[in-house]
């Protein structure tokens, strides 16, 4: 009765379920796994929420690529970087894996292959299944820290490669590409006629910007000199949105914008439109607000980063020859990357931290971290908790090495 491509094992893997049965028996966990940022005591400006009391938001006039002054906002934020952009080559969608869709079904034919990075998203496999289109991983190069190669990725090219996604920071080894990569990587695609697919949620969480080159020093809203997603010669999608540029899951609203030579970005233009008038997905009243919502993006980001770089760098410090872990080098992003000597069941042991210490770790390989031994640790979490998090998680490392 159902379809092959959602012929998945549905059942919780051993962590989920302990999770669930310690929740349900009301014992307080604490959570280094929390990528919510509304569950980590931010403060967003009242004003957010009373931009979507509009009484214009009650009025339903359809645009399938997206409200245009919403659209010319977006565009403003390319201008304000010192580029002019045009809003006419930005679709505003339900959110990113919205934009991953629309861009799927636009580029590839059932049985075609998207190259995905890995380690990164644990959600590629399940977009492109539901598209019918192969995810052919493509490593990343290293293993702490991580680096984009191009030779791993052209040899993971066939002829059945229709777009190249790049992740940059990647999530959760926030690896970003150097401008001499990049500019392989877009000659490789252009001369092959593959699109490239440029996630860039993460941007604005650089570790240190002065360490990037300029060319990947983007936004959300990338612009020339300082994106993936200005270049004349192949054609790139560059994808933002509300859910890490405003740290505002709850609204939403994505957005992709279109570059490259014009005799490919103007068809992919019109038929993007199609599939967007076909859905209609993006709510009014999130258009409406996207405008002012805007102007807060620095307050809002200013938090962000100050919390993320105190987490990391009080985790870095902690680091020495006789510690229990490492922290992994990162260019960019909300989690950390640690790795643990030795740890060869990374399952067994983030279950052993939830019934000795209450506490929510993820293994690597959630993430398709190939070696073992590794935890991926979100850097959201308020300070004080995420400390006592980590606290617990070396106690728990401390007594596994004293049972060796």
């Amino acid at each position: 009765m159902f379809a092959r491509r959602t012929a998945w094992e549905l059942g919780e893997n051993a962590l989920a379920r302990r999770r669930a049965a310690l929740e349900r028996a009301g014992v307080p966990l604490l959570d280094l796994t929390e990528s919510n940022p509304t569950r980590c005591e931010f403060t967003y400006p009242p004003e957010l929420w009373q931009t979507l009391a509009d009484p214009a938001a009650a009025a339903y006039d359809p645009s399938p690529l997206g409200w245009l002054p919403a659209r010319e906002a977006v565009a403003r934020g390319y201008a304000d970087k010192g580029a002019a952009a045009d809003p006419r080559r930005i679709v505003l969608t339900a959110s990113t894996s919205e934009s991953y869709s629309f861009l799927f079904r636009l580029l590839a034919d059932p049985g075609d292959a998207i190259l995905v990075p890995r380690p990164s998203y644990p959600l590629f496999d399940y977009l492109a299944g539901l598209h019918d289109v192969e995810p052919v991983a493509y490593p990343l190069a290293g293993g702490g820290p991580w680096r984009y190669d191009v030779d791993a990725l052209r040899a993971a090219l066939t002829p059945r490669t229709r777009a190249v996604v790049v992740v940059h920071p990647n999530h959760p080894t926030g690896s970003v590409l150097s401008g001499e990569t990049w500019a392989a990587l877009a000659a490789l695609c252009a001369d092959r006629g593959i699109a490239v697919i440029a996630d860039e949620v993460f941007a604005d969480y650089l570790v240190e910007p002065a360490r990037v080159p300029r060319t990947l020093l983007s936004g959300t809203l990338p612009v020339p000199g300082t994106s993936l997603y200005p270049v004349p010669e192949t054609l790139v999608f560059a994808l933002g949105g509300l859910s890490k540029f405003l740290a505002l899951p709850q609204m939403k609203l994505g957005w992709l914008a279109i570059g490259g030579p014009p005799a490919l970005v103007e068809p992919a233009l019109a038929r993007l439109e199609l599939i967007a008038d076909t859905f209609l997905s993006v709510n009014t009243p999130a258009q409406r607000a996207l405008p002012r919502w805007l102007a807060h993006a620095p307050a809002i980001q200013h938090q962000l980063r100050e919390r993320i770089a105190e987490n990391r760098q009080w985790l870095r410090g902690l680091t020495h020859g006789s510690d229990p872990f490492d922290v992994l080098a990162s260019d960019g992003g909300w989690a950390a990357v640690v790795r643990v000597p030795g740890l060869d069941d990374e399952e067994a042991f983030a279950l052993e931290c939830l019934e000795q210490a209450r506490l929510m770790v993820h293994p690597g390989y959630f993430y398709d971290v190939e070696t073992p031994g590794h935890l991926v640790l979100s850097l959201l979490p308020p300070t004080a908790r995420f400390r006592e998090g980590v606290a617990r998680l070396r106690q728990v490392l401390e007594k596994r090495r004293a049972a060796c």
